[in-house]
């Protein structure tokens, strides 16, 4: 842990960190721009390196902060034992909108930047990363119930449906949510989640006995 970075007032810390995730999302490792996050952050350049030694350390703290906030604002609020994958997903749909309307630069860089693979990181990050993955396969797939789906539906496709129907809506109502505050979302998401739920009850009269 970075005690430095981590006991700095909160909403530098924020403004920095905000600024950072958008900077490695938006371009590679090596283009990246550590004026234009301090640029973005509103600090001077000389605090950047006071926290962070280099870029590459900044990045570092990314990844392993980013890690930190998905375990534990989202994967870790999913119920694995939930035999019902509808149920499962609705359930982590939820945990995941709340989570990404708190935090949504850590879960653009993790779905971009990362995804580019265009630097080498640390054995630690890796296996932290591994372990990451690892976890979201159990949350999501573990213990699910396939006796659920119909005799005439192979489980693993219907499994694959959901998941893709899910990401689909996941998408489409992030964009529709797009600037909101979370302050914002008890009043005006409950719409969506209505529709939402009927999409689900749906797909389970489609694929469920």
């Amino acid at each position: 842990m970075n005690d430095k970075f981590y006991n700095l007032d909160a909403d530098k810390k924020e403004r920095i960190l905000s600024a950072a995730y958008k900077e490695f999302t938006e371009k590679k490792f090596e283009q990246a721009s550590t004026n234009r996050i301090v640029k973005n952050a509103s600090i001077g350049k000389g605090m950047l390196f006071y926290y962070f030694n280099s870029k590459k350390e900044l990045y570092y703290y990314l990844i392993d902060h980013g890690i930190k906030f998905i375990k534990e604002r989202y994967l870790e609020e999913i119920d694995e034992n939930m035999g019902d994958f509808i149920e499962k997903c609705k359930q982590g749909s939820k945990v995941k909108l709340k989570a990404y309307t708190e935090k949504p630069y850590i879960f653009n860089f993790f779905a971009t930047s990362y995804l580019n693979k265009d630097m080498t990181l640390s054995d630690e990050l890796e296996i932290k990363l591994l372990e990451l993955r690892q976890l979201v396969y159990e949350k999501i797939y573990r213990n699910i119930d396939k006796t659920l789906f119909r005799e005439d539906i192979d489980p693993g496709d219907g499994i694959r449906l959901i998941r893709l129907s899910m990401d689909g809506y996941e998408k489409e109502l992030l964009e529709k949510l797009k600037g909101k505050k979370i302050t914002e979302l008890d009043t005006d998401i409950d719409p969506y989640w209505e529709d939402f739920y009927n999409y689900l009850d749906l797909l389970k009269k489609i694929l469920y006995k």
